[in-house]
């Protein structure tokens, strides 16, 4: 029984070695052909020297992967000292890492690369919108101080009209120094309300240009067709679309406020009394105090809230960085684990079947050293084996006389191997090569007992 398994494991290891053979070269091809088009993502130059270049490394990947791993099933599986299978399987080892280094990623560029390019592309979108979105908020938070810059110069302007018509605040009606300065707070106030609405609108604007530039890329990254025009005109609308943020981040007016604060305490001229009572004078001093302190106070508030805009984060400029499939295959190697997988098991997959016929090597060195060496020895071993043995009695000694009994022996028994086949009486045998070497043998025992 271990006898007939040992046999079939043999048959079956002859049976696939053309199998082997065939499946070595097609893995071998299969890896050069999408080697050859990961190779051109990455080349420079003009499209024939691209071509001859990616023809010849990938011819020379495919060459190498097919001798490497036809070596490895030729003599890996033979090999039977724990050493020389250590060294081997090391050696095994830097021929994959070598073959993953030189192919596997260009398999993985060709298979997944424009998908790759076409993540980064989304994920630059996303950071695009973000930036936008953060630069669009800080330049509109100053509108958030608008409506205390409204009430302060609605303020100044009723106490300027109250003072006028009534003489609330002085006792005395008409438009002399109090109304006048309460004017100038007032005019002071609306025109920096005028500059806070002006920006509004320009900040509408090129907010509602960058959301257009925005659905444009966006529309590149899942457009149909080749990724490379895509990536360059992507690259172009980036372009525009950062002018578009370092705009938006320069039209804030919140520098403008934190000045226009400055200027209402350090700045504030109080014009000269022109009562022509010194009582009336006397009240206009007083009254033009007040307003200095409301104008302190408004102007400290103010600078505060200017601050805190000035305190926010810039948006900082961000550059475009385009990518090639090969590098963007890299960067996002955690996004395309199918693709890795399916490049490296192109390259490593005849490694599976040097480990089959290591196995199967083994059981049939295994089971050959359970056998007697009789079971072992075939039918041509074991005829060159007497012939040998023969050739060798033949020569050692030559007997000095013919025995008697050797002499007398029937010339039947002498010649039955000379008798030709026609010749033979009808009914007997025919001597077998078995039969026959038997015979001689006897025949040389007979002659070394003489």
């Amino acid at each position: 029984m271990a006898l007939g398994a040992s046999r079939r494991l043999q048959d079956g290891v002859i049976a696939v070695e053309t199998m082997t053979r065939f499946a070595l070269a097609v893995l071998a091809l299969a890896s050069g052909v999408y080697t050859y088009l990961g190779a051109r993502t990455i080349l420079d130059g003009s499209p024939t020297a691209v071509f001859f270049a990616a023809v010849i490394y990938s011819a020379s990947v495919s060459v190498g992967i097919y001798a490497f791993w036809f070596y490895m099933a030729r003599f890996y599986p033979h090999v039977t000292s724990r050493t020389g299978r250590g060294a081997l399987l090391l050696v095994m080892a830097v021929g994959a890492a070598m073959i993953m280094a030189m192919s596997s990623w260009l398999n993985a560029a060709a298979l997944a690369g424009s998908a790759a390019v076409e993540q980064h592309l989304s994920e630059s979108v996303e950071d695009y919108t973000a930036d936008l979105n953060r630069a669009h908020q800080n330049a509109l938070a100053a509108q958030s101080l608008l409506p205390d810059i409204q009430r302060a110069s609605e303020r100044f302007a009723q106490l300027a009209g109250v003072e006028r018509q009534a003489g609330s605040l002085t006792g005395t009606t008409g438009s002399g120094s109090v109304v006048q300065l309460l004017s100038q707070m007032s005019a002071q106030m609306k025109s920096l309300e005028a500059s806070i609405n002006a920006s509004r609108d320009q900040v509408t604007d090129l907010f509602e240009q960058g959301k257009k530039r925005l659905e444009t890329m966006r529309s590149l990254v899942s457009a149909p067709g080749l990724i490379d025009p895509r990536a360059d005109q992507f690259s172009n609308e980036a372009v525009a679309l950062t002018g578009i943020i370092t705009s938006l981040t320069q039209t804030s007016v919140a520098p403008s406020i934190r000045r226009a604060a400055d200027d209402l305490s350090l700045g504030f001229i109080a014009p000269v009394p022109d009562g022509g009572l010194p009582d009336l004078v006397n009240r206009q001093n007083q009254v033009m105090e007040t307003v200095r302190s409301s104008v302190a106070a408004q102007s400290k508030a103010l600078a505060k809230a200017a601050d805190e805009l000035l305190a926010r984060p810039p948006v900082q400029e961000r550059r475009f960085v385009p990518m090639a499939p090969a590098e963007a295959v890299l960067h996002y190697a955690s996004e395309f684990i199918p693709a890795w997988a399916g490049a490296i098991s192109i390259d490593l997959l005849p490694g599976v079947m040097v480990f089959i016929l290591a196995v199967v090597h083994g059981a049939i060195r295994r089971q050959d050293e359970k056998l007697a060496f009789a079971d072992t020895i075939t039918a041509g071993e074991l005829l060159r084996a007497l012939e040998v043995q023969r050739a060798i009695n033949a020569t050692s000694s030559v007997p000095e006389r013919v025995p008697t009994a050797a002499a007398e022996a029937p010339d039947e028994e002498r010649q039955e191997q000379d008798v030709p086949l026609e010749e033979r009486p009808a009914g007997e045998p025919e001597p077998n090569n078995i039969t026959s070497l038997e015979a001689r043998s006897r025949r040389d025992r007979s002659h070394e007992d003489w």
